[in-house]
């Protein structure tokens, strides 16, 4: 087991592994541990996989310490007084209240007008005082805090007047205007959604990998029982020697790589003269319960770099890791610099952390009640599913994702045109029990990593061991990597680094192709034994640039790949045992 943990981390190795009998052979857990193990799994179907433990313990340790508080009650009764004064000058137009930046919820002009100016001015005067009431005593814990304003926020944002049909101005004037016929298909929506949500109704989606996603031309040239190996046919006459070597997430499809021609980061690699392979990780089933976090590592990550390595011949490597993928390849580097192996030419890392003490937002999903009760959720059906994972990723962003949504199609009966993002976005993928249980439990809730912890066969890790020069981007509006955690590699890395800031998100961030309208980023780079600058001073010092940062990234590439007047290497290489096994982008990406 490569990741220090308790002996509640191992469940998932084997059902009895927890107990030993006199002569060392495993006993089975009790009678008891079973039975409780499936009740908590089956209240995870109907929780979201989100411990009820976890939520009451939060506000408990909030209501106690605002029961102590008296004189802070008396001052948010003070501050309801003086509110509910702000809502008779509101009524009598002697007041405004504007939705906060961001907020598009009240955005059609018809919320000017009354009665429906009042009930908007009226929530949000509701909505300023709530969040002053979650504005939690001193004494509750950081984690417990988060999860008391997020549990008010969604209670409030569910009450908004623009998710309540009869007063919601667009809505009635749709509904008006179409005499009901809006209702109609919005119900016909829902219908369809829930059958799909049931499994009963898939459909053929209107965008597929391999026909109009995931089209850049390519082969697969090894699989294992973990990942396909694709690589890539080159778009020029000659390459840089160097190859590219790109690590997704299993956490997502490898393809929101390689989505539409216009939008693809692997075309455009190709275009640029780099020879490309990239990772597509298996969707795990059942069966794969018992995969390690370290099994990524080994027959992921290192099992292609030594394809790479026969294909291509005795070259150093550029590495690339998305999210999750970064994390183990921010790992892998570290304990290859550790080995001395040095077949890496440098490191890039996309939208990835190596410190979550600072997780964001995901920090609500990860302690240890919530933890204990998702591994039970997995033990019951061997992995996490990805419609478990993208709900807790909706919550998160509801007002966009949940609220708009049911307000489009199914107050107003407009379905969106699915795009290439939306489509990747709903192609879930699963996380092995165990896999799921380490990394959480190793990495966001005990930060191994960052501080020293962090065990790869048997020994310990450090991210200051990497040499390669890294070139790092995170994202404005990241909900999953927010931008001041990944830039923590600053403190842990002495060397070499560019950093990019990007405008987007976690996703539409990274998919920033030449001439995506309104794109801009900041840029600097960090020179080798240079004082530590924080990230709000970084952000004042960089370069700010308007468009895409990949050409950013792909000259930097260059810089460090040496001319490019190669012929391209050929495809697999059949003589050393690497056969083309098939088209891209393969089997594994195609599996639900």
């Amino acid at each position: 087991m490569d990741v220090p943990s308790t002996a509640r981390d191992h469940k998932f190795a084997d059902a009895g592994s927890l107990l030993s009998s006199g002569d060392g052979q495993p006993e089975r857990p009790p009678f008891y541990a079973k039975l409780d193990r499936r009740l908590h799994g089956l209240q995870g179907q109907f929780t979201g996989g989100v411990s009820p433990i976890s939520l009451a313990l939060a506000g408990w340790d909030w209501g106690a310490h605002f029961a102590n508080a008296p004189f802070r009650r008396a001052h948010l009764a003070r501050e309801a007084w003086n509110h509910a004064g702000r809502m008779a000058a509101v009524w009598w137009g002697l007041d405004d209240v504007r939705p906060a930046p961001g907020d598009h919820r009240f955005a059609d002009p018809n919320w000017r007008l009354q009665p429906f100016r009042t009930l908007m001015q009226g929530f949000l005067l509701a909505q300023d005082w709530m969040e002053e009431v979650t504005d939690c005593p001193p004494g509750v814990d950081r984690g417990n805090a988060r999860i008391v304003r997020f549990l008010a926020r969604q209670w409030l944002d569910m009450f908004s007047p623009s998710n309540i049909p009869w007063a919601n101005p667009e809505v009635i004037a749709e509904t008006w205007a179409q005499g009901g016929r809006n209702l109609l298909q919005g119900a016909a929506n829902a219908w369809a959604d829930m059958l799909a949500a049931m499994g009963r109704e898939q459909g053929d989606r209107p965008l597929q990998p391999g026909h109009q996603l995931a089209v850049t031309p390519g082969k697969v040239v090894f699989r294992n029982r973990l990942i396909e190996l694709i690589q890539y046919a080159p778009a020029t006459g000659e390459v840089h020697a160097e190859p590219v070597l790109i690590t997704p997430a299993w956490i997502m499809k490898y393809y929101i790589l390689d989505l539409s021609p216009h939008n693809s980061l692997i075309r455009y690699l190709t275009e640029q003269g780099h020879t490309v392979f990239c990772i597509s990780w298996r969707n795990p089933d059942t069966a794969m319960r018992d995969t390690s976090f370290d099994a990524y590592r080994t027959e992921g990550f290192m099992k292609a770099l030594d394809v790479v390595e026969r294909i291509c011949g005795d070259v150093r490597v550029h590495v690339c890791g998305y999210c999750l993928g970064g994390t183990l390849l921010a790992i892998a580097a570290a304990a290859m610099a550790r080995d001395g192996d040095d077949r890496l030419a440098s490191v890039t890392l996309l939208a990835a952390q190596t410190d979550f003490t600072d997780a964001g937002e995901l920090e609500l999903f990860v302690t240890e009640a919530q933890i204990a009760f998702l591994e039970d959720v997995m033990d019951r059906q061997g992995y996490l599913d990805g419609r478990q994972m993208g709900g807790a990723f909706q919550l998160l962003r509801s007002r966009d994702l949940i609220w708009s949504r049911m307000l489009k199609e199914y107050w107003l009966g407009r379905r969106e045109q699915p795009n290439d993002l939306m489509t990747w976005n709903e192609d879930a993928t699963r996380m092995p029990a165990r896999m799921h249980s380490e990394y959480l439990s190793g990495l966001f809730l005990r930060d191994d990593l960052a501080e020293g912890r962090y065990m790869v066969e048997g020994r310990a890790v450090a991210v200051s061991d990497i040499r390669e020069p890294i070139f790092v981007v995170g994202t404005e509006t990241d909900h999953v990597a927010p931008w001041r955690s990944v830039y923590k590699i600053h403190l842990l890395n002495p060397g070499e680094i560019r950093f990019v800031l990007t405008s987007g998100g976690h996703n539409a961030g990274i998919v920033s192709e030449p001439g995506h309208p309104r794109r801009h980023f900041y840029i600097s780079t960090r020179a080798p034994g240079t004082p530590f600058v924080g990230p709000d001073e970084w952000l004042e010092q960089a370069s700010y640039q308007e468009g895409s940062w990949w050409p950013a990234w792909t000259e930097w590439l260059a810089e460090h790949s040496g001319p490019r007047d190669q012929p391209p290497p050929p495809m697999g290489a059949p003589r050393k045992g690497l056969p083309v096994l098939g088209d891209a982008p393969g089997d594994y990406v195609l599996e639900h």
